[in-house]
């Protein structure tokens, strides 16, 4: 099978409606990025080390440089996420018409919802709807491993988040202010480079993951046994376009949730970014390694609202946190329930056209 760049190109442009549905799920890549941008760069705008122009520009390099080094084991669970006999074109197309329309409403409110989850529910929605069943269409399997993962990725940001920042202030108790903040200023862009890495490699990978399923179900078919079997190939190029896709859509920043996530849920110093930066990033390292598509937007708020509640727990907003804590657990079943309507609507203009 080749899978290489231009002749995969000179499939798709025999294939228009497989080379529509490439260029939607680089579509969703960006708007992940977008949304997303605010978990990157909250806490280094939120404790004012970077102006928001650099900010984004510093996560969006590092976004693309987590393309070398951190395998793909994210992107073979998202390949995998359905059955490989529900997985057509349209389904793909309508996972990601959901994934896409929950992402762009949780920004109008400026809620840090999760694109990962959102990518996950509408694809699963759509093949639900597709099979006409709930049974044998989702990996049970990866579904409970992303499920449980709500809960385990913010609570091991904020344990990580909680010891770093205990850690930190254990050590420099002596030090005067003006060295600490001096210090963790440096600090904090390192911290924030590993965060947008671990963003990078995790989120990136479900893209990664939509367009592999797309093509073994279409221009990459002769080798569909091996995709069934578990052997799903990731050609190095959907690597780089796929990680370029969400650079540029972190470049393109989401203001909106940085007001939540760096203003809103605490006040941060230097100090307390790179805590919950550097937190959030082995939570995200670690579960790229398992394979597990955790929500970065989870993992960073949980270790935000770990390092916050050390002053006291009154320095958390909590009635923030729970609004947000709620479109969470909705993320998944309603990003399904707008895949499914968006498979109907698919099907019914495809047949419309005669396609």
């Amino acid at each position: 099978m080749d899978t290489s760049f231009f002749h995969t190109l000179a499939a798709m442009a025999l294939q228009p409606w497989v080379l529509l549905i490439f260029l939607a799920a680089l579509a969703f890549d960006f708007i992940n990025g977008f949304h997303d941008a605010a978990n990157s760069i909250a806490t280094i705008v939120g404790t004012r080390v970077l102006r928001p122009g650099a900010a984004v520009v510093w996560a969006a390099w590092w976004n693309f440089a987590a393309a070398w080094g951190f395998g793909v084991a994210v992107a073979n669970t998202v390949a995998k996420f359905v059955h490989a006999e529900w997985v057509t074109p349209e389904v793909i197309l309508a996972g990601l018409l959901g994934a896409i329309v929950w992402d762009l409403v949780t920004w109008h409110f400026g809620l840090p919802t999760s694109s990962s989850h959102a990518l996950l529910g509408g694809f699963g929605g759509a093949a639900i709807a597709f099979a006409g069943q709930w049974h044998g269409v989702v990996h049970e399997g990866k579904l409970w491993a992303t499920v449980a993962f709500i809960v385990v990725a913010p609570l091991l940001g904020f344990l990580l988040g909680l010891l770093f920042v205990v850690a930190v202030i254990r050590v420099f108790w002596r030090t005067p202010p003006g060295k600490i903040e001096h210090h963790f200023r440096i600090a904090q862009l390192a911290s924030a480079a590993a965060y947008s890495l671990g963003h990078g490699t995790n989120d990136a990978q479900k893209t990664m993951g939509i367009i592999a399923a797309l093509f073994y179900a279409t221009i990459w078919r002769a080798d569909q046994a091996s995709f069934e079997a578990g052997r799903v190939e990731f050609p190095f190029w959907i690597v780089l376009v796929c990680h370029a896709a969400i650079s540029l859509g972190t470049m393109a920043g989401g203001w909106r949730i940085v007001k939540t996530m760096g203003m809103k849920l605490t006040r941060l110093r230097p100090y307390g970014g790179a805590c919950a930066e550097t937190a959030a990033a082995i939570s995200l390292f670690l579960s790229s390694k398992l394979g597990v598509p955790v929500s970065t937007t989870h993992t960073i708020t949980g270790a935000i609202v770990g390092v916050g509640s050390v002053q006291r727990l009154s320095a958390v907003r909590w009635g923030i946190a729970a609004r947000v804590v709620w479109s969470w657990v909705l993320t998944i079943p309603l990003s399904g329930v707008v895949g499914a309507a968006s498979f109907y609507a698919v099907h019914a203009l495809r047949a419309a056209a005669g396609g």
